[in-house]
């Protein structure tokens, strides 16, 4: 179970964080590589507003190409099955990472577009596919634990790109195109670990009807003396199921059955994106300047804020323990409380000298706070919310969601800040408060319950009295 979530991760979520991490390096080198591609194309300088104007799609396009990718996943994990379109989705990744990686030596801008477009509609599919592929094949008493190796990945893929980024490494001028096609290698190792490892059982049996191969999966999975339960779990929801088939996107908004399972996961999507995490970034960087530190050294003591997140999300697997739902309204009441300090702290950051200090503190707890509930557990809940036909189509309708407001973002956060500046952050403390308290009001714990009683469950707000 350990190697396969390693396989899957690797592949996945992983090359989201990576690529949305290793862009931010060599800015500079790249607005270089535009003016002289220009003048030599056009034997004229390039205008200053034209050059922000491509360095923004060169940005932006990576989200375009997520959500592009997010809207295929799900019917990718129905045509080829979860394993098949995660080895599918390397091939999109490999051919992203050649094109990146001859745009500057053949002096072609567009093939860095196109490149960045197509490792995000590879991340849009990893972010969907893999953690539907791990809560299916995980037991049900350790997959809120396997299922963190979602969020393990992805904050392992930021804190890999903060460090190949640095210009000691594959952040330099003569390095950069190396730095971008390096996406190629986690692509490989996928490939190359991967194929080792069955199909999802559940897809196997449910939408393939192919009992002896689920039987060979879970036997590899869970081991020849512990399979038949969760067999017999499976066998129950084929069962309830009825044949049915797997449900299209757009089906789900009008099956009473799923309304409340499905509102939950757009409330949750949305508020993990408009959280203030972005904002905490955006600040950091100015928080640690008054603090004291160096310019120079700002990118290494950024370093600490990959590592809070990666520590956070193997903490995470306690969730095992803990249940879902106390660590999520945990990690949203802990946000608003260090939105509320930091607020407070960045209005009055001249006044003393130790208040640059906790400014600090706020940022670091604020993203141990974020790993903790948002970052972690999100994903987590969106398998556990559906039943076999309708998790793909959830997960579609999540990661659309989750690439739109993320693009969202990306344009009105500047914004935001520039109009509200510290103040921002209680725009982000009541986001916090309120997606904290539909939680607590609207999501039963899930921990150690099958697929099929988590319905039940969601069944009472579904049907009421009828249920």
């Amino acid at each position: 179970l350990f190697l396969a979530v390693c396989a899957v991760g690797i592949g996945g979520t992983f090359q989201y964080g990576y690529n949305v991490s290793i862009i931010n390096a060599p800015t500079q080198h790249i607005h270089k590589f535009l003016n002289e591609t220009w003048s030599s194309r056009y034997h004229k300088e390039l205008n200053p507003d034209l050059l922000t104007f491509l360095w923004s799609v060169i940005a932006s396009i990576f989200s375009l190409g997520g959500l592009f990718g997010a809207l295929i996943g799900g019917s990718m994990a129905i045509q080829l099955g979860r394993k098949g379109a995660l080895l599918m989705n390397n091939v999109i990744a490999i051919l992203a990472s050649i094109l990146m990686g001859i745009s500057f030596p053949t002096g072609l801008f567009e093939l860095l577009i196109a490149g960045r477009f197509l490792i995000g509609i590879n991340s849009g599919i990893g972010l969907c596919v893999q953690p539907l592929y791990i809560g299916e094949f995980a037991p049900k008493h350790l997959r809120g634990g396997l299922a963190m190796g979602t969020s393990i990945f992805l904050t392992g893929g930021i804190l890999t790109g903060q460090v190949i980024g640095l210009r000691e490494l594959l952040g330099g001028e003569k390095h950069w195109p190396l730095l971008l096609s390096s996406s190629c290698i986690p692509a490989l190792a996928q490939l190359l670990f991967l194929p080792w490892f069955p199909e999802s059982p559940r897809y196997l049996l449910i939408d393939r009807g192919d009992e002896l191969s689920c039987a060979k999966a879970l036997k590899r999975f869970h081991g020849s003396s512990e399979y038949r339960r969760e067999m017999e779990d499976i066998q129950r929801e084929c069962f309830a199921l009825d044949g049915e088939k797997p449900k299209k996107p757009w089906q789900l908004f009008t099956d009473r059955g799923v309304r409340w399972q499905l509102i939950t996961v757009i409330v949750m999507t949305m508020g993990q994106q408009l959280s203030g995490i972005n904002a905490i970034y955006f600040y950091a960087t100015y928080v640690f300047e008054q603090a004291g530190i160096l310019a120079e050294k700002i990118p290494y003591v950024t370093l600490g804020t990959g590592v809070c997140e990666c520590l956070t999300a193997l903490s995470c697997v306690r969730s095992n323990s803990v249940g879902r739902r106390s660590l999520i309204i945990g990690g949203y009441l802990l946000m608003t409380l260090w939105c509320t300090v930091l607020t407070f702290s960045l209005t009055y950051q001249e006044l003393y000298s130790w208040v640059p200090y906790m400014s600090m503190t706020c940022v670091f707890a604020f993203i141990l706070s974020f790993g903790l509930g948002p970052g972690g557990i999100t994903n987590t809940l969106t398998a556990e919310l559906f039943v076999q036909s309708s998790r793909p189509a959830a997960y579609t309708i999540a990661g659309t969601v989750s690439w739109i407001s993320f693009f969202t973002v990306g344009m009105l956060f500047p914004f935001i800040v520039n109009g509200l500046k510290q103040y921002c952050f209680v725009v982000f403390l009541l986001e916090c408060f309120f997606v904290a308290a539909f939680i607590f009001l609207i999501i039963p714990e899930t921990k150690n319950k099958s697929f099929l009683e988590i319905k039940k469950e969601f069944n009472k707000l579904n049907f009421g009295r009828n249920a």
